[in-house]
């Protein structure tokens, strides 16, 4: 007979006592411990699923490749976010904050492979089968390929994949499914631990690409173990502002592809529209006024145009504001720093507020010189030439430094109909002349102001 005992686990990094502990000594949050029960059973050579394991060691020489190639969904933002379509066998992670998109994703997805007479397996562990059907008919995905279940037994699962044995599978949401032969709650670390190691067993073993939506905590991180994170091939996170349509689909980790590209949707009513120009979505509705700065960032492979806005005003209190949105704060705060120093401006009592249009984040330095000619434009009063466009890394010393990739840049602003281009004095001496625009390039940003303003 099994033998039963309890011990306390961690919810937020998996780290389990004894007894309860008011601080977990393995990531420091404060009342995380739950009790959940263990059962002990002897330990048996029998596999995960009940196969019979006959494989092998073998050279890797001997290796046979697959002679399928990837699978392609017909959405181009989400096959070139995977590494150029679904590989198969891999197990991919998708997050993102509710009602962001992150069903209606995968589910036109799916309707995509469903659509070259792919089976697919839809499995709802929120959804009834008569809601998963209502959501299907208003996005229009509707398919007789398409399978879906309403279930949270993995047992029950895992039986419908190897009777159906689909092409690909989508469990909606990993947090919901539970395994019978633990007596801890679905949702908790025991749980989805469990639940995870055996559904990408089956993934790897019949070679079916699987996709697992998780939630995320309010600090936007995926929920659960740490571990989840390492045991999937990719982990794909859809981020967006809610007074916005567009949606962002980013990889943090992908083992077939690049992590820097990224897709880009709008929400409509009829689900997830691709955004083929994305520079033009951001760049509507722009006003040419003093602190507004047009930047040509780099996303992945793709150039993409943003405006940053700033605004510079004589702070009521008596420490300055310095508050940054899409645009990492530290860094305005270096930039700041070196304007006061090496241009010789009193930014000690002015209130900044910097943000980028539209609610995309920049992560590069590139977009450096553009930071600091919005805020010389706010705080002059100067505005900027509406068809100049920048970009360059700044460094302390107040020099220009280049930045990579810089002709797929600048040809993204030429093709959107900008004139001027301010860019590092070392990338513009590389660059052959690009018809329609007009390259300036700059070593300090003293020079940057001579020029601009």
């Amino acid at each position: 007979m099994a033998k039963i005992k309890t011990q306390f686990v961690c919810q937020a990094c998996g780290y389990s006592a004894p007894k309860w502990l008011g601080k977990c000594p393995g990531c420091q949050e404060w009342n995380t411990f739950v009790e959940e029960r263990i059962v002990e059973e002897k330990q048996t050579e029998r596999d995960p699923l009940g196969f019979e394991t006959t494989t092998v060691p073998i050279p890797l020489t001997e290796v046979v490749p697959e002679e399928k190639g990837k699978l392609l969904t017909g959405i181009g933002e989400f096959d070139r976010v995977l590494g150029g379509g679904i590989v198969l066998g891999s197990v991919i992670l998708i997050g993102g904050d509710p009602g962001i998109g992150k069903s209606t994703l995968l589910l036109q997805a799916m309707k995509g492979l469903a659509s070259k007479g792919n089976k697919i397996l839809y499995i709802s562990g929120e959804e009834s089968l008569q809601q998963t059907w209502m959501r299907a008919e208003r996005l229009g995905m509707v398919s007789g390929n398409l399978y879906v279940a309403s279930e949270t037994s993995l047992e029950k699962i895992l039986q419908d994949i190897q009777k159906l044995r689909p092409t690909a599978v989508v469990v909606d949401s990993i947090q919901t499914i539970y395994s019978g032969d633990l007596p801890a709650m679905p949702g908790t670390i025991t749980q989805i631990r469990e639940v995870s190691s055996r559904l990408i067993y089956l993934a790897k073993h019949l070679s079916i690409p699987l996709f697992l939506v998780g939630h995320v905590t309010k600090e936007g991180y995926m929920a659960g173990p740490k571990v989840l994170e390492h045991m999937v091939d990719t982990v794909l996170y859809v981020e967006g502002e809610g007074q916005h349509a567009f949606r962002i689909l980013r990889a943090t980790k992908n083992r077939f592809g690049s992590t820097n590209e990224i897709g880009i949707f709008e929400m409509k009513d009829s689900g997830l529209v691709e955004v083929n120009n994305p520079s033009e979505f951001f760049l509507s509705g722009r006003q040419a006024t003093s602190g507004s700065a047009i930047i040509a960032s780099l996303e992945g492979s793709r150039p993409i145009l943003l405006e940053l806005q700033a605004l510079v005003v004589p702070t009521p209190f008596g420490v300055p504001r310095r508050t940054s949105q899409g645009v990492d704060v530290n860094r305005v705060s270096l930039l700041v720093a070196v304007m006061e120093k090496r241009l010789g401006l009193h930014l000690l009592h002015q209130d900044i507020f910097l943000n980028i249009a539209g609610g995309i984040r920049v992560e590069e330095t590139g977009a450096d010189l553009g930071v600091i000619a919005s805020i010389f434009s706010s705080f002059q009063n100067q505005p900027l030439r509406p068809d100049l466009v920048l970009f360059g890394e700044v460094g302390l010393g107040g020099e220009v430094r280049a930045v990579s990739r810089s002709e797929i840049r600048v040809k993204e602003a030429a093709r959107l109909g900008f004139h001027q281009c301010l860019l590092p004095k070392a990338n513009e001496e590389k660059m052959k002349a690009i018809e329609g625009i007009e390259l300036i390039g700059v070593k300090t940003v003293q020079e940057v102001v001579e020029k601009v303003f």
